[in-house]
This record gives structure tokens, sequence and C-alpha cells, in this order.
């Protein structure tokens, strides 16, 4: 069969292009990610064999082998492992499906070119060797297949397929080296590259020199050994190799549990956010082995989605090894495996939250708004997760603070949590809505996460407080003290005047309000919108109505302010001329900036318009 030229995808390219003219300190990564893929072939082909033994009876000892060769200036990585066919070549080596991969590839083009941590985050690992070669060709053959191929390029736009020969199973990763990369290829160097980067792989990774061979890694799976026998330094490159990462493990979790399941646990929480976080998937890559034999890198059932950043391995000693897709989907031990290891890990997070709480925030920032799905999914961590949860309140400009540290600076007299959701934490703590609180130095909390919006529908209280939304129902303050405000109330309008002008508003805007009522929230501003009490949160409802859940969004109620000079003329306003067409366009003026105050449309911006020209213009004749 002739050879095949075929272009890259788009993104493959551009890639391409930053790893051949890149100027990364770290080039030794290449190796790492190579002899990683090939350990990953082996594992494959290890499952695969459970339950077709033919696959692996004529060479059943697995072994990766990495070859120098100087005068031709290659390094060839071979395994015995699954293999690949013409398809899985095409679409492995010549397309990026990763969801997100275009903002990953713009965030390599950007500032952060030169940080070598952004590769693999993606899956894009091989396309590192890119940084040492002129030329890869890498001949596959798959396990039970009779032909062989070749693919091969040199990291332009374009690659090409063609038959090949090779006499067994595996895959061989040919890398001919650019002119001046020649480091590469002392033996030395290498060996010491391996032993850094994949001494815990599994199987012999053999380095052959001209007429010497040696076995460079000590080749035992690192979560079989005693926490105590393993150093920092080996934890963090078993995460990189685990996770193909490249930054450092912010927390390790590692620990074997006996009794009713016998299981090995090897976990780590990434510093760095992973570019896939939010995929709408919300899947994990925890991979599962049985006996250490791996069985998947895609068991959804085994980590719960809001735990879904975990990297790492899951050894289980009870499963069995011919466990099918549709066992592990309702496996009752799988069940209990998913809870234990939750449990561990939060309560390795709440400890880690207590002894470096200033590392914990760190952690939160990139991590909570994920971690608080689990609030909304999962009842029996709840509390847990409530407990290590922080929040920017406002009291303290940019600072995260638990529920706890919020109780034990409750004011006098304070029944409840105080919260509002939006979009910014910034122009949260702007609202008119908060402005009664903060008079009283009552703090509230700034939730700005979508899953904050859903997670208090099914929490109505921490330890014994309830939550309660500054923006729904009456505000709830006559009971705690307002400081200097004592001193305004003498002044205020009389309530039967109020009374007056609230009828007004209201007959003035129809069925656009439920009710006109004064404030005690407002203390600056004229107006505000509330949500009736039994009604949701003005957030979520603007949220559901956005996703076209929502058909009919609830009547708002109208929030007057009648300390505020403006409310005051206009009560004067009415009791002199009664409510005449002057009142009604103040009405809707007001309605108007209560709308725009919490971010939403106008529904008529031209009448909008000429109201306030015409008010302008009444003041300046």
């Amino acid at each position: 069969m002739s050879e095949e030229r075929m272009e890259f995808q788009a993104e493959v390219s551009r890639l391409l292009q930053l790893m051949v003219h890149s100027v990364y300190s770290d080039k030794e990564v290449f190796l790492r990610e190579l002899i990683s893929n090939a350990s990953d072939a082996c594992d494959k082909l290890r499952y695969a064999a459970v339950t077709r033994p033919e696959l692996t009876e004529a060479d059943p000892e697995f072994r990766i082998t990495v070859t120098l060769d100087g005068d031709a200036r290659t390094i060839r990585i071979a395994d015995n492992g699954i293999g690949m066919d013409r398809d899985d070549l095409v679409r492995d080596l010549g397309t990026i499906a990763r969801s997100g991969t275009g903002a990953f590839v713009d965030q390599l083009s950007g500032d952060a070119a030169k940080d070598v941590a952004l590769i693999g985050q993606f899956g894009v690992g091989f396309y590192s060797v890119f940084m040492v070669a002129d030329s890869v060709a890498v001949t596959s053959r798959k396990a039970g297949d009779e032909t062989a191929w070749t693919w091969s390029s040199e990291g332009t736009g374009t690659f090409t397929i063609a038959e090949a020969t090779r006499e067994d199973r595996g895959t061989t990763v040919e890398v001919h080296l650019r002119e001046g990369e020649d480091e590469w290829l002392e033996g030395g160097k290498l060996s010491g590259i391996v032993k850094t980067y994949s001494d815990h792989v599994a199987m012999p990774i053999t380095l052959v020199d001209g007429e010497e061979e040696s076995v460079v890694n000590q080749g035992s799976a690192l979560w079989t050994r005693s926490r105590n026998d393993v150093t920092e330094e080996q934890y963090t490159e078993f995460y990189r190799h685990a996770g193909h990462a490249f930054d450092e493990p912010w927390l390790t979790v590692h620990y074997r549990a006996e009794g009713k399941v016998e299981y090995s646990v090897l976990l780590f929480v990434p510093s760095s956010r992973p570019f896939d976080l939010f995929d709408p998937a919300r899947r994990n890559r925890v991979k599962l082995y049985v006996k250490r034999i791996f069985i998947t890198d895609d068991c959804q059932e085994l980590i719960p989605p809001y735990l879904r950043f975990l990297k790492g391995v899951v050894d289980c000693e009870d499963l069995p090894l011919n466990i099918s897709r549709e066992m592990l989907q309702t496996s009752p031990m799988l069940a209990h495996l998913k809870s234990a290891i939750s449990r561990r890990v939060l309560n390795d997070l709440e400890k880690k939250a207590k002894d470096d709480a200033e590392s914990f925030t760190t952690f939160w920032d990139s991590f909570g708004a994920v971690l608080k799905e689990g609030i909304y999914e999962e009842q029996e961590r709840q509390e847990a997760i409530l407990k290590i949860a922080r929040f920017r309140t406002s009291a303290e400009a940019g600072a995260w603070v638990s529920l706890d540290d919020y109780k034990a600076r409750a004011k006098d007299g304070q029944q409840a949590i105080y919260y509002i959701t939006g979009d910014d934490a910034d122009q949260l703590a702007r609202s008119p809505q908060l402005e009664g609180y903060r008079a009283r130095g009552i703090e509230v909390l700034l939730l700005t996460d979508p899953v904050d919006n859903f997670w208090l529908t099914t929490v109505p209280e921490f330890d014994g407080t309830p939550f309660r939304s500054v923006t729904r129902g009456s505000a709830d303050l006559d009971e705690m003290a307002a400081g200097d405000q004592d001193d305004e109330a003498a002044e205020a309008p009389r309530e039967a005047d109020i009374a007056t002008l609230s009828v007004a508003l209201k007959q003035a805007l129809g069925e656009q309000v439920k009710e006109v009522r004064a404030s005690t929230r407002l203390t600056d501003s004229a107006v505000c919108l509330v949500a009736d009490e039994g009604a949701l949160d003005m957030h979520l409802e603007r949220l559901l109505k956005q996703q076209q859940q929502l058909d009919a969004p609830s009547e708002r109620i109208m929030e007057i302010n009648p300390r505020h000079d403006l409310i005051r003329g206009l009560i004067t306003k009415v009791k002199d001329e009664g409510a005449g067409a002057g009142i009604e366009d103040a009405a809707l003026l007001l309605l108007d900036q209560a709308l725009i105050l919490e971010g939403e449309s106008l529904p008529d911006p031209a009448a909008f318009a000429r109201r306030m020209s015409a008010l302008m213009a009444r003041d300046v004749t």
C-alpha cells in the first residue's frame, strides 16, 4: 500500500509550531511523556488479556526499551503493549478531541508560552517530542492484528500513514533529534531522566546504549508502598506520570484500607486548575486497578463529579479482573469505595484547612466552585463540605470566610446567615439590598458561583442557623440596632403619608409589581426590588429564565426608602397635588432604576429615555 499524506487538525498544527519553536528549559519531559504512553499501552493490553488471553500468550512479560543510536541521532522508545492500527494512529496522533483545546493553545500562545506546566493538561504530551525532534516516526502493530502501520511527521502541517513491517505487537517511537540537541544522546543523562520521572513504572525500562544494556527503574507500583517509604519527590513524579501533569501536587492522599473491602488509594489534588475543570461532562481521570492490573481510567462511578479534579490511582483487591462496564455501573463494592474515598478526601481537606489556612484558601479559589456541587448532589456530604467551604463577604473585601467564622462574629439579635447571589462579588457588595445590613454591621455572604443558587435550595441551615436571602421577603432588621439611623427615624415621614405614596405608585405600576412598601433595608438608595418570601431567589430566577427553564417570572415587590430625598419629594407631591400623571412617570422611572440596579434589561428602553429626557427638561427650564 502506498504512503498516504494527511493534514493535521488545525489546533494540532498550531501546537506543533509552538513545540518546534519553543524555548522551554524543561525539554526532558518529552521522554517522560513517551514512556508514560508506553506504560499505558502495556496496562491496557494486560487488562484486555483477561478476557482474551491469546493476545499475550506468545509474549506475556511487558517491557519498555529505550535505545540510543548516536550515529543516526535517534532515540527509540519501544513497548510490547496493545499497539495501534491505522485508525488509532490517525485519531490519536492527528487530532486532539479533548474539550477546550482551543483555549489551551491560545493560552500557550500568549504570555504563558514558556510555561511547560501547560503541556499535558489536554492530553497533548506526545507532541512535546517536537521540542527536540525534527522528525518522528511511530510504527505500531495492534495486538491481534497481522498488519503494522507507520505514522510519521516533521512537525509541520502534515503527517503520513503507510503500511509497515513489525514482527510483534506494540509500538516503537523513533525520534530523530534536531541539530543542537546532542545532550539527549548521552546514556547517563537519559538514565537519570528515567529514574527521576519513571522509576515507579510497574514494568522494566531497559536502556540500550551501544553494547551496554541495563534496567534503569525500580519498577514497583508506588501505591503499594508504605507512605513512610515514599519521598515527596517520588510522589510528585508519580503524580505527573499518572495525571500527565506538570505542576506539583497540592495535597497527597495515600492510604490502604483493610476489612470488608481491601483497596489502596493514591490520589492527588493539583496545585493549579485544569483547563477542562468545568467541562460539561464533569469526568474524572482517576485510574482504577484490580490487583495492580489496570482496568480503566474512565470509571465515573469511582469518584463523584464534585471531586473530578483528583488525579491518581485506586487499586482494589476484591473486584473481579474481568469486571464489565455494566458491572462497574451497578457494583455495590464500587459504591462503597466511592463513599469511603469521598469521606477520606474531605477529611484530609478539613485537616489541611486547619493546619494551613492560607494555602487552603488558594485551593478553594481554584476548586471551591466544583466542590460545592457536592452540597447539592450528595446529601450525605453536605455538612462536611459546608464545614470546609469558604465565602466572600461584605465585611472583608477579597477575603475568604468560613461559616464558623461568620457565625462567631454575628451581631446581637442576628438570627440568620444572610446571603446575596449574583455574578460578580464587587457588584454584589454595592447592591442597594445590602445597605441596611451594612449600616447595622451585619455580614452578608456574596455568592457568585452558579451552583450557589441550587445548593441553597436543598440546605435550609448550617449548624442550627438558617440561611436567608437579603433579596427575598422582609428585611428582618427591626430588632437589630442601626446605629446612627436611629437619630434619623424621627425625621421620617408619617406612616400614613408613606402608605399613601405606596398606593399611588402601585396604582401607576399596576401588575408590573406585586406590592410597593417602605423598606428597612435601604439607607442610601431610593428604591430596590425584592422577591416575595415564598418566591424564587431573584438571581436564580434570572438564571432559569436565561436557560429557558422558566416561562413566567414571579412578580417583584418594590421597596422605597422613606428617608431618601426623592421619596420625600414624591410624598409631598402626592399630598399637595394628588396622584396625577407626574406620579405615573415617577413610578415608571423608579421601577426602571430598580431594574438597572439588578442588572436586568428594561422592558421599554425608548420609553425610559423619553421619561428621563422630560424630567431633565423640566429641571433645566
